[in-house]
């Protein structure tokens, strides 16, 4: 069997002692009540994977607290015996975040699911980690305001997944990532001790930890609580469809839009592929003759979106759009997110797995990559969809394949590494919104160096002494780092400079 670029990695050593399983669950018992452990496989088994399904692992148990005092014995219980805990959310994730350590416990915070508090005047609304993203836009909605990030997962993810990975959405571009729209979180150290980071002030005393945490993949803290910022629901939204002969003409035209000193609410990429994929699954109105639609959108007040609406337009014409088409009302406007915002399940229909990647790169290279990905999928004979959030070059490429034939497995992951590594020659990173997690951990190492690893490892040690918190993500080892290099070269990807330094 060919080997594989992205194996789970091994359990971090301070946490691969075995512990028995008939001591974690007694432990888990004395803390929590019988029906919140669960410990057989029949019951294990649907918390061995997250959304990334190549890789699955059942743990040792599955905690499901539903107070704070729980989560913090769970925490106190899972550090005396030395076994690594894994919180989880709605298990949403893409880059393997949360799946389970196979000598540990998987803290699933689904229960924590209630609006605590939503302030219109302050406009703030305090969360548990377990209440869905656009839980908090429907339950702001009566006082005219939102929660601006939005994935498209959105409807199922939760907040506290969120924070984890810092994700994005369509509309990033202009309200920022979850990390710009959080005030302050609360939650445990992997001891089980309260600890908070932000503040409800404009700043908070100390050093301000919290961008360090938001993002951190549930490696440094487990969050319960978040306090995310509210913001007013704009008068007017429109958006652009715009379709293009060239993805050149496409990827030009997105540096153009942002030159020009316009910053969209939203500003979204397909290719070819991905527009037919979504056009038979949602009929959202797309020219399926483009070799590439951008949607560009514009909110505020009336005046200030005609406006807008008027600049996009000349610029898209003048980098040589074939076709626009501006939604008329707003069942048109939904209509043409409903499509992007859908490129995920429209691409299982067409292909019994698919793998997303995640990586950014400068808007300047749309086209480049594009041309490039298109030449891997004649190396690994396999198809890939493409959809971006184009205005900040995050790309997220659905590369085809079947899980079922381990080749097809390994050539995907092979091409998802190529594709990593070719955004970071271009002078990008290997993620943008979806973590690192497993799927991405190797790709770590041509991005950083090794006193770069070094340094982000102690941080984590600063936090986590004993790496019991989700350990094995996200950090390589630098012994990791050079077996991953030796496999390139075997396996006959792009020679990459970078790993001789490991």
């Amino acid at each position: 069997m060919p080997e594989t670029l992205a194996a789970p990695p091994a359990p971090a050593a301070a946490v691969s002692r075995p512990v028995r399983q008939a001591d974690v669950v007694a432990a888990l018992r004395a803390v929590l009540p019988a029906h919140a452990v669960l410990w057989q496989p029949e019951d294990t088994t649907p918390y061995e994977c997250d959304g990334l399904t190549a890789y699955r692992q059942r743990p040792l148990a599955v905690a499901l607290p539903e107070t704070e005092e729980q989560v913090a014995g769970v925490l106190r219980a899972c550090h005396a015996l030395g076994v690594p805990v894994v919180a989880r959310g709605a298990g949403t994730g893409l880059s393997g975040g949360a799946m389970p350590h196979a000598h540990g416990v998987t803290l699933g915070l689904a229960r924590f699911n209630r609006i605590l508090q939503l302030d219109a005047f302050s406009r703030t609304a305090v969360v548990q980690c377990g209440v869905r993203n656009l839980a908090i836009s429907e339950a702001a909605a009566a006082h005219g305001l939102y929660y601006a990030p939005d994935p498209s997962s959105q409807i199922a993810c939760t907040i506290g997944g969120n924070v984890a990975e810092n994700s994005g959405g369509v509309h990033c571009l202009k309200y920022g990532l979850t990390l710009h729209n959080v005030v302050k979180l609360r939650g445990f150290t992997v001891e089980g001790e309260p600890v908070s980071f932000g503040a409800d002030a404009p700043d908070a005393p100390g050093l301000d930890l919290l961008p360090l945490v938001v993002g951190s993949e549930g490696m440094l803290a487990v969050v319960t609580e978040v306090t995310v910022k509210l913001t007013p629901k704009p008068q007017v939204a429109r958006c652009i469809m715009a379709s293009f002969d060239d993805i050149r003409r496409a990827g030009d035209a997105v540096a153009a839009i942002i030159a020009a000193g316009i910053i969209p609410a939203g500003l979204e990429m397909m290719d070819k592929p991905m527009t037919a994929a979504v056009e038979d699954f949602v009929h959202a109105g797309y020219d399926l003759s483009a070799a590439a639609i951008l949607l560009c959108e514009s909110d505020g007040t009336p005046e200030e979106v005609a406006e807008e609406i008027d600049r996009m337009m000349a610029v898209l014409a003048g980098c040589g759009a074939t076709r626009m088409e501006v939604s008329a009302d707003e069942a048109q406007r939904l209509r043409f997110w409903s499509g992007r915002k859908n490129a995920f399940p429209a691409s299982g229909r067409i292909s019994p797995d698919y793998m997303c990647m995640d990586s950014t790169i400068p808007r300047k290279r749309l086209a480049d990559i594009l041309v490039a990905i298109a030449e891997m999928e004649v190396k690994y004979g396999l198809r890939c969809c493409n959809v971006f959030h184009a205005g900040d070059g995050n790309l997220h490429p659905l590369i085809l394949f079947d899980a079922n034939d381990a080749d097809q497995l390994h050539r995907a992951e092979a091409f998802g590494a190529e594709i990593l590594e070719t955004s970071v020659a271009m002078g990008g990173t290997v993620t943008g919104e979806h973590g690192v997690g497993i799927e991405k951990i190797g790709s770590m190492c041509v991005q950083f160096s090794p006193a770069e690893i070094t340094q982000m490892q102690a941080l984590k040690t600063a936090f986590d002494p004993a790496g019991g918190l989700n350990p094995g993500k996200m950090l390589p080892t630098l012994n990791r780092c050079a077996e991953y290099g030796r496999m390139l070269v075997r396996r006959g990807l792009l020679a990459f400079p970078e790993l001789e330094r490991f």
